[in-house]
């Protein structure tokens, strides 16, 4: 049995340890996934997000994830995953399995065994929705991974039909 599930829905509702955020360079509230999370969260995650060093306003970067206490969420964790921006960063398939390693690695060490996760690039940073699919279920389904639970919690019935044909029969 995987250890990949999807649903359609709100991932600030989400029972799990983490939750993913699909986040910005500067781990500032957004819009899309990551304004829903800030403002589910309140004020807390937005100060927890400010303790997070950083040089230059780049308190996580591209591929990379941060995790924080999830303010008033159900989690007990968001962990920031910044992907890449599509057409503008280089190499995106890389960067976009990185932060998704980068979060379940994270999710790991802090002892989470569930995690709830969006569709990393997939709205305004305009990742063509198959290939993030594919690269997001491919990387979740590495052996490294397989102690965690993972659930992507996806916005609507075209982005749930890309991921379910991205999972292995």
């Amino acid at each position: 049995m995987s250890n990949v599930h999807l649903a359609i829905g709100d991932i600030t509702t989400a029972q799990v340890d983490a939750i993913v955020n699909a986040a910005n360079a500067a781990l500032l509230a957004g819009g899309g996934v990551c304004g829903a999370i800030h403002r589910a969260a309140g004020p807390a995650l937005q100060q927890a997000c400010n303790q997070v060093e950083g040089v230059d306003g780049v308190r996580c970067p591209t591929g990379e994830a941060r995790i924080t206490a999830a303010g008033n969420l159900p989690a007990r964790y968001v962990i920031h995953a910044v992907g890449p921006r599509y057409g503008i960063d280089p190499e995106p398939e890389v960067l976009l399995a990185s932060a998704y390693r980068s979060s379940y690695a994270l999710a790991l060490e802090n002892g989470c065994r569930t995690v709830a996760v969006p569709a990393i690039s997939c709205g305004i940073f305009g990742y063509p929705l198959e290939e993030a699919a594919r690269i997001a279920v491919d990387t979740s389904l590495e052996p490294d991974f397989s102690g965690l639970e993972i659930t992507f919690y996806l916005f609507d019935r075209k982005i749930h039909d890309a991921f379910r044909a991205a999972l292995p029969a």
